[in-house]
């Protein structure tokens, strides 16, 4: 009886250890995609669709061994570019008759939408595999990004079974409904360092208007608000004074994330004779909060559930 106990035990032992090895495997398949976006030099056509809305990007991404560069362009509508050196990013977007460059803070575009450094991830979501399928004519892993509570959503990546770039990744709710998705329908790569497309496309003869950001890093701790708990798994990632044309003061704009999605507050003074906003909505993947804190306005949004940006908002206090 005690011998079949332990030959219980050793099964159930063996069988766990396997189960670990072989999510460590996945989460290393995942780790490979997050670094192939970077890493790779691709060039391809891919499809964002929201909701009833879609349009298609060109994209073009080199990696010389040192330095990244990628540029893309919405092919659909208005011609906007994007193009990003490192964590630099220009977009160039027509208006009437002038072209408007406007410089942001890197951001996550397709198919880099994984951080390379997976620990929030891993703490935020579980991870399982699921069959293959063909994307933009490659073979791909089907992977699962599963949510562990309702404060983010969950996701579904197909990943290029020989390179590891991500070719698909859909975005899904708490119901398992798809809120967005983005996939390659063209893709290939890249075997030259020439630099030649690494400018924008669109008409010279308009006259180009720098329109920047105008933001400033704030390590300094408000002495009119402070943060109080957070929702789980979600911490600041970054936070900067930006200024916005038509308001006197600066807002605070403080970035959230675990690991994969982000959210930004805005904190900014009440004005005098405009009307203060309060309410929640939810427009496809994006979920919108704003409220009244002392004499703040506090505004949430991000590509989260509508739970997180109310408890994000709820957590700041007013200080007199």
């Amino acid at each position: 009886m005690l011998f079949k106990r332990l030959l219980l035990s050793c099964v159930l032992l063996g069988s766990a250890l396997a189960s670990q090895a072989a999510n460590e495997d996945l989460w290393l398949v995942l780790q490979k995609t997050a670094v192939a976006a970077h890493a790779l030099s691709y060039k391809g056509i891919f499809i964002c669709q929201s909701g009833s809305q879609s349009k298609s990007v060109e994209i073009k991404h080199l990696f010389d061994g040192q330095h990244e560069f990628a540029h893309n362009v919405v092919l659909d509508g208005s011609p906007r570019e994007v193009l990003s050196q490192g964590g630099e990013v220009v977009i160039y977007n027509p208006k009437n008759e002038k072209i408007v460059i406007e410089k942001r803070r890197g951001q996550n575009m397709f198919p880099a939408i994984l951080p390379t450094d997976l620990t929030g991830i891993k703490a935020n979501y579980e991870l399982r595999a699921g069959g293959s399928e063909r994307v933009a004519d490659r073979q791909a892993q089907i992977l699962f990004l599963e949510a562990k509570d309702q404060l983010r959503y969950s996701y579904q990546f197909w990943v290029d079974s020989e390179y590891g770039l991500l070719l698909k990744s859909v975005m899904l709710n708490s119901h398992n409904e798809m809120l967005d998705s983005m996939a390659f329908n063209q893709l290939g790569l890249i075997n030259n360092v020439d630099l030649d497309w690494f400018k924008p496309k669109i008409d010279a003869k308009k006259a180009y208007v720098m329109e920047d950001v105008n933001t400033v890093a704030d390590k300094q701790d408000s002495a009119h608000w402070r943060l109080n708990a957070l929702p789980e798994g979600y911490v600041k990632v970054d936070q900067m004074l930006r200024k916005v044309r038509g308001k006197s003061v600066p807002v605070n704009h403080i970035i959230f994330s675990d690991g994969l999605a982000s959210v930004s507050l805005f904190i900014e003074p009440l004005e005098h004779g405009i009307k203060p906003r309060a309410g929640r909505s939810l427009v496809g993947n994006t979920s919108f909060y704003a409220s009244v804190v002392g004499n703040l306005q506090i505004t949430v949004v991000g590509e989260v559930p509508e739970l997180t940006v109310a408890k994000i908002a709820q957590a700041v206090v007013f200080v007199k």
